[in-house]
C-alpha cells in the first residue's frame, strides 16, 4: 500500500497541546502510542488510521510511533518513530524519519522506534508518576510493564520507579472535549463535504436501486472532495431496515413508497462529521410518513434550541423527548399524558436511544457526560450531535405507520451566544427534500 506524505499544516497547535498536557500532569512522564497496523488478510492490511489521542498531541500520521512527554521545568517532548528506509519507501511510500519528524512536528528529541525498549526505562527512572492508558492493548501493556520492571530492577543502584500510575485519557478527554480554532476549521469543512455528499446521494434515490448504489454516491463525494475515508460505516437503510439502528448491510433494493434513512459522514484529517437524513424513495412522503417526519423534525428543532451555554447535557434530549411523546400520543401509539408516557418509558418502543453524543476525532468522541454524578453543563467549544428519531415496527401498529424509520441528525457547536449548526446546509424540510428529489 502506498502512503502519501501528509504535511503537518500547523505543528505549533500540537506542540501547544503537549505543553498544556504537561502542565496538567504537573509531574511524571506520559507515554502515548499510536495505533498498530491491522492485518486484513494474509499479506494485506486495513487502511491505516492513527490513534486519536496520539494524533491529537502530535499530528504525526505514521504507524510505529510513540510519544513520551516529560513534565517539569524544563519538560521534554520526545517522538519515537520509524527510521528513513529507502528500500521500504520503494514499497510502502514516504517516511519522515527521525530528523525531519523532530523538526517538522516540533519535538525536542526523536529516537528510532527500535530503541524504545532500551530508552523508555531510562526516561521512567526517578520519575514520580507514569501517565498512560493501560487496558487498551494487551501487547502494549506488556511493553510498558516490562519497562517499569526494568526500572524497579535498578532499586539497589538508587534508581526509583514511578510510584503512581494514572490514566492519561482522563486529562486528554477533557482537553479534547473543547475544540480549538484549528479543529473547528477542519470540522466545518468535514460538515460541508458530508452535506454535499448527502445532496448527491438524494438525487440518486429511486425505486429499484440498491442501497449500496446510494452508499457509492456518498463515498464518491467524500473522496472526490478530499476526505480520507467515511468516519464510520455508512447506514443506508430502506423500508424496515431503517428501524434497525446500526444497519450496515446496505444490500437491499429500494421499494416505491418506502423511506430511506441515510446516516453517513466523512472523516477529514482525523475529524468526523455525522449526518442523518430520511428520504421518500418515490420522491414524495405519504401523509402518514409526512406526519411522523414533521414530528421528528419538530423534536430536533426543540433539541437544537436547547443547545446553549449553561444548559445541562440532557436538555436537548429532554426537549426532544417531550415533542416525540406528544406526537406518539397524537398518533395513538402511546396512551396517557406526556409526563406519564415519559415516566413509564412507553415511548422507548419507538425511540430507544439518546438524542446525541460528543463529536470530534472520534465519531463518538472523548469526554465525560457526567461529572461528580451530575450531568455536565454545555460550554462554548463543545460539539455534539442532535439526532432524535422514531422507529415504528411490528404487526400491532396502524398499517399506515408500519416499517417507518426516521432519524434526523445534525452536528452542533456550542457557542458563547447559543449554537452553530455545522451541517445546516443538508436539506431536511419536507419541501426542500421533495424539491431536490424532483430536480
Amino acid at each position: 500500500m502506498m502512503q502519501t506524505e501528509i504535511a503537518s499544516t500547523i505543528p505549533a497547535v500540537y506542540a501547544e497541546r503537549r505543553a498544556r498536557l504537561a502542565q496538567l500532569m504537573q509531574r511524571g512522564v506520559a507515554v502515548v502510542p499510536t495505533a498498530p497496523e491491522q492485518a486484513r488478510s494474509r499479506d494485506s492490511h486495513y487502511p491505516y488510521r492513527y490513534d486519536s489521542y496520539f494524533y491529537y498531541l502530535t499530528g504525526f500520521p505514521e504507524p510505529e510511533a510513540v510519544l513520551v512527554l516529560v513534565a517539569g521545568d524544563p519538560g521534554r517532548s520526545i517522538l519515537f518513530c520509524r527510521d528513513k528506509d529507502a528500500e521500504r519507501e520503494i514499497w510502502d511510500g514516504f517516511r519522515y524519519g527521525l530528523e525531519r519528524a523532530r523538526t517538522e512536528f516540533h519535538f525536542d528529541e526523536s529516537h528510532s522506534i527500535s530503541e524504545l525498549d532500551t530508552v523508555l526505562p531510562k526516561l521512567l527512572g526517578d520519575q514520580s508518576a507514569l501517565h498512560c492508558h493501560l487496558g487498551s492493548d494487551g501487547r502494549w501493556d506488556e511493553r510498558v510493564l516490562k519497562a517499569l520492571n526494568a526500572v524497579r530492577a535498578q532499586a539497589r543502584t538508587g534508581v526509583t520507579a514511578p510510584a503512581a500510575i494514572y490514566d492519561v485519557r482522563a486529562l486528554l478527554d477533557e482537553m479534547r472535549l473543547f475544540k480549538d480554532a484549528h479543529e473547528l476549521a477542519i470540522m466545518r469543512r468535514a460538515a460541508q463535504i458530508s452535506t454535499d455528499a448527502h445532496r448527491r446521494a438524494i438525487c440518486a434515490v429511486k425505486p429499484g436501486r440498491a442501497e449500496y448504489e446510494i452508499e457509492a454516491e456518498l463515498l464518491h463525494e467524500f473522496r472526490r472532495r478530499g476526505a480520507q475515508a467515511p468516519a464510520y460505516t455508512s447506514i443506508v437503510a430502506g423500508g424496515a431496515n431503517a428501524c434497525v439502528l446500526h444497519y450496515v448491510s446496505n444490500d437491499a433494493v429500494l421499494n416505491a413508497g418506502d423511506l430511506l434513512l441515510v446516516d453517513a459522514g466523512c472523516e477529514l484529517d482525523g475529524y468526523a462529521a455525522d449526518i442523518t437524513r430520511t428520504y421518500p424513495v418515490s420522491g414524495r412522503f405519504t401523509p402518514a410518513q409526512r406526519d411522523v417526519y414533521q414530528m421528528v423534525l419538530a423534536a430536533q428543532g426543540a433539541a437544537i434550541a436547547a443547545v446553549r451555554p449553561g444548559a445541562a447535557w440532557t436538555a436537548p434530549h429532554d426537549a426532544a423527548l417531550r415533542v416525540l411523546a406528544q406526537g406518539l400520543i397524537d398518533f395513538g401509539l402511546c396512551q396517557g399524558s406526556v409526563d406519564k408516557v415519559i415516566e413509564a418509558g412507553d415511548y422507548k418502543r419507538f425511540y430507544m436511544h439518546r438524542t446525541g453524543h460528543w463529536l470530534g476525532l472520534d465519531v463518538h468522541d472523548a469526554g465525560d457526560y457526567k461529572r461528580d454524578g451530575q450531568w455536565r453543563e454545555l460550554k462554548p467549544g463543545m460539539v455534539l450531535t442532535v439526532e432524535p428519531g422514531c422507529y415504528i415496527r411490528g404487526d400491532d401498529v396502524p398499517p399506515q405507520f408500519a416499517n417507518t424509520g426516521i432519524r434526523i441528525e445534525d452536528d452542533v457547536l456550542v457557542t458563547a451566544s447559543g449554537n452553530e449548526v455545522l451541517t445546516h446546509a443538508a436539506p431536511k424540510s419536507v419541501q426542500d427534500i421533495e424539491a431536490l428529489m424532483r430536480g
